[in-house]
């Protein structure tokens, strides 16, 4: 069967496992309320120091700093100094007022990122803004002391080989940050042998006498903002975005907030070249996104794993950020589409209490309540937790008697066994029924002009699923430059849906031939990772040296049943004018079932060169089994990728790659046989800058990809497919990322993707590939006072832009161009934010995913929509 065919499943009982997720919630309240309670002893974390040079190492990149009751008047800081020591460097924030300062750790991979509310730069340089100090001492890149808002200073460290050790103290001249380097085994920390560079006068004098006055530490683990500095995605290892070859984006939680996200598709519009593609009936959004115009079946990760729950609907309640890594990303993940892979990536537990509640409410019935709880579960704080939950119900619409009816729990828990060793458990839970809709079909070149919330199958129409993963993450870290990981995954999907499939429309009458379908089919994943990653130098050349095992065993089974059914007149529908037939009596019975079994071996190497020339080499090799009730095969394949980073000056960095996929086929011929796997190439080049202090980041690229051997839709046996020859996309992509001024923030995006036919036996060479825009571009925006009155008050406002497409690749006919308008405001104060969201301000008719046949075009856009939220933080 092809893989655009439907699946179903047995149906849990939901009220029991309901249960049991409920009492699961009301016992970590308890647990945590228990602990609560608990004194904490003085070694414990979260102690006092004080003002006579007693510090505290702080743990990990989640663990810092200062709190103090908040100041109603800004605390100006008028000198920053920065000064080597022993251990590395101090910097100190001179102010008369440094016992009221507060400090929130926003740190995030090898980045010390800590801001300061209630503060504001006034350095007698003349603009008063900034303080950079760069390369203080080996080890620390840059320090930077800067206004991040109206009141807010921002104190950023970045280190080479990891997040820098920070240890706070005071002194009568001021708060004093104490930075020491992570420093691989082959460095040794060289001190400047003159000040370091600044790009502004500061004082030289010493801290003097200090107090006895304590400073709470306090744990936080929030980064906020639009800009997202690192990623894993692109190397499985943490990397500065400037250091990565390859173009990579990042939808931070941010946006997903500010646009009310509910839906994983709906943050990837954000992004270049990203496009939806077939929707399986509306009830899969990751089956086949669109990436630089090849569509994926089931490329995305979950936290860098391979989530093969492919027939899914990703929840976005306990995602903390997307990343899209363009193009072929086998040389790590294995069996992926070469147009790219998206992880989306999960929160994680906190160290300090946290508690979240949100509700949403909007047109057609859309209620939405969410939960996110974490914190410690233990007084010495090496045992946290976190859950995320939510429940959806309404928000469609079509013109379906079947609701959307949503419930996903999600409970982690990190043990930090010793200073070394750390081990993550993860569930994830998620019951999802809601109707299966293949949207509109095709008229002539175009679309049929009917109502877009006109249902051409039956209102009572519904697909049904339960997902369930399991897993844990072990990581072992032997000294500061080498670490093993292991991971392990178990997910299973099953699936249960009816409905009536479209067929030939008679233009002439109206009249669209139907089927009775209905199936069931259960999916079962086990997955296993090992990575070893090592940091060492080869005389004055860095390597950051990564080599892992990947093992998957996939079962697939289930059966398909097919009935002719009553034709339906699109102009002048009537439901209901026969009866569904019983299971015995459908004529038509496919089995499914398939297994595929796979391992793969990989070996990376980031190579520093210089300061501003880094090489990454990589390669893997990939043994895959598969087996069909009808055929089997075996199949190997190396995947290579180089690529080289120039950095001109520190904010630019210029790129170029070359990299190649692998990945078996899951559609079956006719006569049952499995297809050929699908190769693809790519070569990229582009230029990333990082700009405004970093706080604003761009990505320019131009790429060519070709691809062979992909399955398309048999013509003569839809529910088949048959492998298509040779395609390529090429195209140009620019992204921009991040705060352009203190409250103003921006993410945007242009795609020009020319993807076509070069060679096949069954379509005509030059017909370009469905679904795929020439031209398409985004631009979300927002601005948040600052100060005054109206301090906390926001406004947003969004473009988004999709051109022409062909709904097939015959090319017969078109889905249209169309702009959306969307627009927001908000208010934040303190703890809780309220906001009202409308999308498609204008009410604009337009196609979100065209579908891959004339009679699927599976997306029409939502009409004129508000949704309203509020969330409160305690």
């Amino acid at each position: 069967m092809s893989c655009n065919c439907g699946f179903g499943v047995s149906t849990v009982n939901r009220q029991l496992f309901y249960s049991i997720c409920l009492t699961g919630i009301v016992s970590a309240l308890i647990v945590q309320s228990a602990s609560a309670e608990v004194v904490q002893p003085k070694s414990s974390v979260s102690q006092n120091i004080t003002r006579r040079g007693l510090r505290e190492r702080l743990v990990n990149q989640a663990e810092l700093l200062s709190q103090v009751p908040n100041s109603p008047t800004l605390v100006e800081v008028t000198g920053v100094e920065a000064t080597p020591t022993d251990k590395g460097v101090e910097v100190i924030l001179q102010s008369t007022q440094g016992q009221q300062l507060q400090i929130t750790n926003r740190s995030a991979d090898n980045n010390f990122i800590a801001d300061i509310p209630n503060a504001q730069l006034r350095l007698p340089s003349g603009d008063g803004f900034t303080f950079r100090s760069q390369k203080p001492v080996g080890g620390i890149t840059e320090i930077t002391v800067t206004n991040f808002d109206a009141n807010t200073i921002r104190v950023t460290a970045i280190g080479e080989a990891g997040l820098p050790t920070v240890e706070l103290f005071d002194s009568d001249e001021g708060l004093i940050f104490g930075f020491t380097p992570v420093v691989s085994s082959a460095q040794t920390p060289q001190l400047p042998a003159e000040e370091p560079e600044t790009e502004t006068q500061t004082q030289t004098e010493q801290p003097s006498t200090q107090t006895d006055e304590p400073i709470e530490l306090v744990v936080t683990g929030e980064q906020d903002g639009y800009s997202v500095p690192n990623a894993t995605t692109a190397t499985r290892t943490d990397t500065p975005l400037r250091d990565i070859p390859q173009s990579i984006q990042a939808v931070p939680r941010q946006v997903l907030d500010d646009q009310q996200v509910i839906r994983a598709s709906e943050a990837l519009r954000n992004v270049s070249g990203v496009q939806r593609g077939n929707t399986v009936g509306g009830t899969s959004e990751v089956f086949n996104i669109n990436i630089r115009g090849f569509q994926q079946f089931g490329g995305n990760l979950r936290d860098g794993f391979n989530n093969r729950n492919f027939f899914s609907t990703v929840e976005t309640a306990n995602l903390e950020r997307i990343e899209v890594l363009k193009g072929p990303a086998s040389v790590l993940y294995g069996n992926l589409d070469p147009g790219g892979v998206i992880n989306f990536v999960t929160k994680q537990p906190l160290l300090e209490p946290f508690y979240a509640a949100g509700l949403q409410v909007g047109s057609f019935g859309l209620v939405r309540p969410t939960l996110d709880l974490s914190g410690p579960l233990n007084p010495e704080r090496t045992v946290l937790y976190r859950l995320n939950a939510a429940y959806e119900r309404g928000g469609n619409f079509r013109n379906f008697d079947t609701d959307v009816e949503r419930f996903f729990i999600s409970p982690v828990i990190a043990w930090n066994i010793s200073d070394r060793t750390d081990l993550t458990l993860e569930l994830e839970y998620v019951n999802d029924r809601r109707p299966f809709d293949r949207g509109l079909v095709a008229f002539g070149t175009g679309i049929a002009n009917i109502p877009f919330d006109r249902v051409l199958g039956e209102p009572d129409d519904f697909n049904e699923r339960t997902n369930l993963s399991a897993g844990y993450r072990l990581e072992h870290r032997f000294n500061d430059d080498w670490k093993i990981r292991n991971r392990f995954r178990y997910s299973f999907s099953d699936q249960t849906r009816n409905r009536l499939e479209p067929g030939r429309l008679n233009e002439t009458t109206g009249e669209l031939g139907r089927e009775f379908a209905e199936g069931e089919s259960t999916i079962r994943n086990y997955e296993l990772q090992i990575d070893l990653e090592g940091n060492f130098a080869t005389g004055s050349i860095q390597h950051t040296l990564l080599f892992g095992v990947d093992l998957s065993w996939q079962n697939y089974g289930g059966v398909e049943r097919f009935e002719p059914a009553p034709s339906i007149n699109i102009f002048n529908p009537v439901y209901g004018i026969a009866p569904r037939p019983s299971r015995d009596e459908f004529s038509d019975v496919f089995p499914l079932g398939s297994q595929t079994n796979a391992l793969g071996f990989f070996l990376q190497d980031q190579i520093t060169l210089a300061d501003n020339l880094k090489l990454l080499v990589g390669g893997r090799f990939d043994n895959i089994d598969q087996s069909s009730p009808s055929d089997e095969r075996q199949d190997q394949a190396f995947s290579p990728r180089v690529g080289i980073v120039y950095q001109p000056i520190e904010p630019i960095s210029l790129y170029t790659s070359f990299s190649r996929s692998f990945q078996p086929n899951f559609g079956n011929r006719a006569d049952g046989s499995l297809l050929e796997p699908v190769r693809g190439t790519q070569y990229e080049v582009g230029v990333r800058g990082e700009f405004l202090d970093g706080s604003l980041i761009t990505n320019l690229a131009a790429y060519e990809i070709t691809r062979s051997n992909l399955a398309v839709t048999d013509p003569d046996n839809p529910n088949f497919s048959i492998p298509s020859g040779e395609q390529r996309s090429r195209g140009i992509e620019l992204d921009v990322t991040g705060q352009i001024l203190p409250g103003w923030n921006i993410i945007a995006s242009y795609a020009y993707t020319d993807a076509r036919v070069t060679k096949d036996d069954n379509l005509q060479p030059g017909n370009l590939l469905d679904g795929v825009p020439f031209n398409s571009a985004s631009l979300w925006s927002t601005y948040e006072i600052q100060t005054g009155n109206f301090q906390g008050l926001g406004f947003g406002l969004g473009l988004f832009y999709v051109g022409e497409r062909q709904g097939d690749l015959n090319n017969s006919f078109q889905v249209p161009s169309y702009v959306r308008t969307d627009a927001s405001i908000f208010y934040r104060r303190n703890n809780w934010r309220a906001g009202i969201n409308i999308n498609n301000l204008f009410n604009v008719d337009y196609i979100d995913a065209p579908g891959d046949r004339r009679s699927r075009v599976e997306g029409p856009g939502a009409p004129f929509t508000v949704r309203g939220t509020v969330s409160v933080e305690f």
